[in-house]
């Protein structure tokens, strides 16, 4: 009797540990090289941001605004996934075209044993990227993009002032309320 109440006690442990969910944040930017069959070595303080159990794998699509590819962890394609179902009728004619453009050109990127992502082909010439691209962490998801169209993406300081004070200064923290 004692023992199968510790390997209860071990399982419900077991199941709370998976109810915890650990995010991978992603940040800094880096200049990376393709090769010639398309590979880029995933950066190592990338690959130390994720959680072990979600460190190979990611979802690839071309970014709705910005002419870039965003590489999701899965922990933030299943957000978006479960953002998307919420709001989304798969029998309204409107939903269902966005679905189909959301989910057309997906793709699943796995790291292989060098720590490198093969990123199809396509994507890399929907975006006009060549043998330089950056990867540019955005939160739970990494940005790809040719690296001469980055260097150009800068906004000028008090343009990026007057627009965070534009979208973060009238927000009040829930604690202050």
């Amino acid at each position: 009797m004692g023992q199968s109440g510790a390997k209860w006690g071990f399982i419900a442990y077991i199941s709370i540990l998976n109810l915890v969910r650990v995010m991978a944040t992603f940040i800094g930017d880096y200049r990376c090289k393709v090769d010639v069959k398309g590979r880029i070595i995933l950066p190592a303080a990338f690959k130390k941001q994720m959680p072990r159990e979600q460190c190979d794998r990611f979802v690839a699509r071309k970014d709705i605004f910005e002419n870039c590819l965003v590489l999701y962890s899965l922990e933030d394609w299943n957000r978006q996934l479960e953002t998307i179902r919420k709001r989304m009728n798969p029998y309204n004619r409107e939903h269902n075209t966005f679905l189909r453009n959301f989910f057309k050109g997906t793709a699943e990127l796995i790291l292989d044993s060098n720590n490198r992502l093969l990123i199809p082909k396509r994507f890399l010439d929907m975006i006009g990227a060549g043998r330089d691209v950056v990867l540019a962490g955005q939160d739970g998801r990494i940005e790809l993009w040719a690296a001469d169209v980055y260097d150009n993406i800068d906004m000028p300081a008090d343009e990026f002032a007057n627009l965070a004070e534009k979208l973060m200064g009238g927000i009040v923290k829930e604690d202050e309320q």
